[in-house]
């Protein structure tokens, strides 16, 4: 068995993202795409630029030169966000590169391991292929790796990424038209609309916290500054173009409404869908860093957390006290994650969005979840995830699971409704909960079906609060007036002396008793039930008297012949 993290808290997020809708005209949208084609096409020559520079300090990226370059065909703030999206997409590309040679060198490493021993047989934990065809299938693969990953070597030793500005995925379906479901103008309309470049950063100090792309608070007016060659398409004084929709950001308004009144930074991106022919206006900025509290201190708190058990279609939760014990009915909150990806994230924010209603309906502090990532599944899922159908069918439901997306999306949920995320290693939660919790948790819960997925979620719950997972063993049963089971390390009184007050009976004390006791509100203590009265212990002696005489029945008179 492996060691157990311990656990640990989501830190809360650094920032806060808002999107409302641009109703722009016919005139509008023309400038915005004039503004956005023009830009884009320097910022990408700007990006092949970096590019060619390779892996170099921050003193030598030559940002200064490059960002000179681009006033003259834009303007300074202009050049400065172009510049500064090139190099964030530079590093973000090095950090993909990174992460799929680790991906690679372990698949590689996996499968060199598998072929090392001979088919059907298994040295120590590692097993050979079934047979000689996936054997030889297995080989080739690894080729293919081998050849993969010394392309990824290579582009990580010059320092030069591969990157398609528009999206890779896009692009590929440019030769599939017919499999993607566009047709050409459809696809060049998405290519179009995924080059454009409107994004102006943020800056303190001027006026609503942004220069270049202005929103009003007052009445919500969007202005932006154009490019230095389309100075003549403009509407209003020194160089600007006012646009004829209006913006509210209904979503944490009073936050965004905080920072433009006090003209603290905010950047804005205008966005256009063109499956559904709308522009939208994005604003983001950075948050306060907060310190959430630790594990530690929520149970010492004596607050409750809902605990939740993420899988592919739907959410287990089941809400803990601070002792670890369940209350309530185990939860079942459905999630949908068909269809496109818009839709799928919808889904996924009405879920979470429940689990946070819930959380606050029931007093929680915060929300437990697994720490999942799925690297395993997703990088040598191959050799350990089963074979054929069933397993590729298996390993494909486990790589659906978005859980990054999921932790990303309740941290902001959770933060914002003051909801505390606690991340617990996954580590035999669905075991050890479906062989210690399923069944007590059915007991108690007899008009509920419980799944071994709420068994899970409990076991989540209590290596969340510091408690272990398995149940202390002989605690009392649920109904404590049916059952015949008593809590271990309770001992009953010993005998007493005639005369003294006998303790009242306990609730959880089983009624083993019959018509030969001699007083019914003696309390029974833990050993055998006797057969008889003098071999109880405790049983009272009575002294012979005259009432304790034995009198002879009419059969005894009878049998020694006596009247």
């Amino acid at each position: 068995m492996r060691t157990i993290a311990p656990p640990f808290t989501v830190a809360a997020p650094t920032g806060a993202r808002i999107r409302d809708r641009l109703r722009v005209d016919g005139t509008d949208e023309q400038v915005l795409t004039l503004v956005g084609e023009h830009l884009g096409r320097h910022q990408r020559a700007d990006f092949a630029e970096r590019l060619a520079l390779g892996l170099v300090p921050v003193k030598g990226n030559r940002r200064a030169e490059r960002k000179k370059k681009l006033t003259v065909v834009s303007s300074s703030r202009w050049a400065g966000a172009m510049t500064r999206a090139s190099e964030d997409q530079y590093q973000l590309s090095l950090r993909c590169l990174y992460g799929e040679r680790v991906a690679l060198r372990r698949a590689v490493q996996a499968i060199t391991q598998r072929l090392a021993v001979p088919c059907g047989q298994r040295r120590g934990r590692v097993r050979g292929y079934a047979d000689q065809k996936e054997r030889f299938q297995k080989q080739r693969r690894l080729q293919i790796l081998q050849r993969r990953l010394a392309v990824v070597e290579q582009r990580l030793a010059e320092g030069c990424p591969a990157v398609v500005v528009g999206g890779r995925r896009l692009l590929h379906a440019r030769h599939h038209l017919a499999e993607a479901g566009l047709s050409l103008a459809q696809w060049r309309k998405r290519w179009e609309a995924a080059r454009l470049f409107l994004t102006a950063d943020g800056e303190s100090g001027a006026p609503h916290g942004n220069y270049t792309i202005c929103v009003d608070p007052a009445d919500g007016s969007v202005t932006i500054v154009l490019p230095e060659p389309m100075r003549h398409l403009a509407n209003v004084p020194r160089g600007r173009y006012r646009l004829g929709s209006v913006v509210a950001f209904s979503h944490l308004r009073q936050e965004w409404l905080d920072r433009v009144t006090a003209n603290r930074a905010v950047r804005y991106d205008i966005v256009y869908d063109p499956a559904r022919a709308r522009w939208y206006l994005d604003a983001s900025w950075a948050t306060a860093t907060t310190v959430p509290p630790a594990p530690q201190e929520i149970r010492a708190a004596g607050a409750r957390l809902l605990a939740v058990d993420l899988n592919a279609d739907h959410l287990a939760a089941c809400v803990l006290d601070p002792h670890g014990n369940p209350v309530g009915r185990p939860v079942t909150v459905p999630m949908d994650l068909t269809g496109p990806a818009s839709m799928r994230d919808g889904h996924l924010r009405a879920a979470i969005t429940a689990l946070a209603s819930l959380a606050e309906e029931h007093g929680c502090a915060g929300i437990v979840i697994e720490n999942l990532g799925f690297t395993d599944a997703r990088t040598t899922g191959r050799e350990t995830m089963g074979r054929g159908r069933r397993g590729k069918r298996f390993r494909r439901t486990v790589a659906g699971i978005p859980t990054a997306r999921f932790r990303e999306r309740l941290r902001g949920i959770a933060y914002h409704r003051g909801l505390v995320v606690i991340s617990v290693d996954p580590a035999y939660t669905s075991r050890w909960g479906a062989a210690h919790w399923q069944q007590p948790l059915q007991q108690q819960n007899k008009q509920t079906t419980v799944t071994r997925h709420h068994a899970a979620a409990v076991a989540i719950g209590r290596r969340g609060l510091g408690h272990r997972i398995r149940r202390r063993s002989g605690v009392t049963a649920n109904d404590q007036r049916i059952v015949t089971r008593r809590a271990t390390g309770q001992t009953g009184p010993g005998p007493r002396p005639r005369g003294t007050t006998s303790p009242p009976r306990t609730t959880g004390t089983p009624h083993e008793g019959c018509r030969t006791r001699l007083n019914r509100d003696d309390q029974l203590v833990l050993f055998p039930v006797p057969k008889t009265v003098r071999g109880a212990p405790g049983a009272r002696c009575l002294t012979p008297g005259p009432d304790c005489i034995a009198r002879p029945t009419p059969v005894d008179n009878a049998r020694n012949g006596s009247d």
